[in-house]
């Protein structure tokens, strides 16, 4: 699973997943995912399916699995990465094991917990596969 650590002075380092919000020319949902993953990690995703949509009072937000088979960090173009205030951006490879997610603080829990609620349940096989 491919998760950017963030390091924020004052503030204990956490994960999150690659993506971000809808812009006004994005076609649709996947056509953002498709944008995110290109200006964060310089990757292509191959989308399998929505794993879940978390709501809240003020936003949804949809989350995609997703092969991304090939990428470059050192490529990535989003405008977050050109501000000396929003701290650092570390791409890791994060075994998609419950290990794997125990041994990170995912950001929103609510997340972390779908996708070890989708590896209990073996629901991610068509994902991790052979990669």
């Amino acid at each position: 699973m491919l998760a950017i650590k963030r390091v924020r002075p004052g503030v204990p380092e956490y994960w999150v997943l690659p993506g971000g919000g809808v812009e006004a020319d994005d076609e649709s949902l996947e056509a953002t995912l498709h944008r995110e993953v290109w200006e964060e990690i310089a990757g292509r995703a191959e989308i399998t399916s929505l794993l879940h949509t978390l709501d809240s009072d003020d936003e949804q937000q949809f989350f995609y699995l997703a092969r991304i088979g090939t990428w470059n960090f050192d490529a990535r173009s989003g405008p977050e990465f050109n501000r000396d205030d929003r701290g650092e951006y570390l791409l890791e490879e994060v075994p998609l094991t419950t290990a794997g997610l125990d041994a990170i603080d995912l950001k929103p829990e609510k997340i972390a917990d779908e996708i070890r609620k989708a590896l209990l349940a073996d629901r991610l096989k068509s994902v991790s596969g052979d990669l």
